[in-house]
């Protein structure tokens, strides 16, 4: 099941790379359905909280008429950062199924783990590693074609 909702956070992330944007997308299920989606705008809006998770969650949101989404599921292609885990918490989201780690900034369990965290009054179960190839590919490709774009200018 959770490869069924993960890829279609691989086709939010699609969208993102279609638009110039850094492909990573997200997904939010309630009951067993999808409530909700988001990917990467960060560039298109220049507003640096135009990340997916914080895209799909607004529109969860809204679409339950509560902040609280005790009973969600977030899926997402790359590993929170900590706006997003931060996010996550406050959402009071049970369960975090993410793709691909992120070295560099992640907060589900690479750098720290704030989804986990015991001394905050919600935490998040935490898997990783759903169709981590194809999540880390999407990443891998879009950042070697920005790099060559470079070269060429």
């Amino acid at each position: 099941m959770h490869e069924q909702y993960m890829q279609l956070a691989i086709e939010e992330a699609k969208k993102a790379e279609v638009i110039g944007e850094v492909p990573i997308g997200a997904v939010i299920v309630f009951d067993g359905n999808v409530i909700a989606t988001g990917y990467n705008k960060r560039e298109s809006s220049q507003k640096s909280t135009s990340h997916a998770e914080l895209i799909a969650i607004e529109k969860a949101n809204e679409v339950i008429g509560s902040w609280r989404l005790e009973d969600c599921q977030l899926y997402v292609t790359l590993e929170p950062c900590p706006m997003c885990a931060g996010a996550i918490v406050q959402s009071r989201i049970p369960h975090v199924i993410y793709g691909a780690k992120d070295p560099k900034a992640g907060c589900a369990g690479s750098i720290t783990n704030l989804l986990e965290e015991p001394r905050f009054n919600h935490r998040a179960k935490v898997e990783h590693g759903v169709l981590e190839a194809e999540c880390a590919q999407l990443l891998t490709n879009f950042f070697r074609q920005l790099r060559q774009k470079r070269k060429q200018k």
